[in-house]
């Protein structure tokens, strides 16, 4: 199988992932408002022990706007981001950090994917973050403007056909799902 990225030897690389729909599943219609509701995907915790050691950061954007719309809070994210870092961990795997925008769709948010706000703040964490040796993955089409807004490579997580479809002409590469992607590397 063709590589998608070759990273040898580049070990400055970052890895951005969304959350929901590529790390765990999502609630139809829903969102996720405590740590027990998590269901992580078949082969991700697996995925990200393979994927750790390949680059210097591991970051999750997320929008989570169950807070805006005020079905949760903070805090109540909070607890299940920890309980998901402590799994991926346990598992092998890290994430270095998580941002997450709570705004609404239509607020025109600057921190909310498709914008780049969650980008910046990362690279202002961490200043070693170059974007265009950054990688997003993710299986939205706001996901993939994100990623090319802020000049990344695209990988889309996804088996939809509409999606692909979608997002024609922003992913960089398709995977099914975060294995296949980690074993292309």
């Amino acid at each position: 199988m063709k590589k998608a990225i070759d990273l040898a030897g580049h070990k400055d690389w970052t890895l951005f992932l969304d959350r929901d729909g590529v790390i765990n599943r999502r609630i139809p219609e829903g969102y996720i408002q405590r740590p027990e509701q998590l269901e992580f995907l078949p082969g991700v915790l697996e995925a990200l022990a393979i994927l750790a050691p390949l680059f210097m950061r591991v970051i999750i954007v997320t929008n989570q706007q169950g807070i805006g719309r005020g079905l949760m809070t903070s805090g109540d994210l909070e607890d299940i981001h920890t309980s998901m870092m402590e799994e991926i961990s346990r598992a092998g795997g890290r994430i270095d950090q998580i941002y997450f925008s709570p705004d609404l769709n239509n607020t025109g948010s600057f921190t909310r994917k498709p914008a780049v706000g969650m980008a910046l703040k990362a690279r202002k964490d961490f200043p070693d973050i170059r974007f265009q040796r950054s990688i997003m993955a993710g299986d939205t089409f706001s996901d993939m403007l994100f990623g090319k807004r802020a000049g990344m490579i695209n990988v889309l997580i996804t088996t939809d056909p509409m999606e692909i479809r979608v997002c024609s002409g922003l992913p960089n590469h398709v995977f099914p799902d975060l294995m296949s992607f980690a074993k292309s590397l």
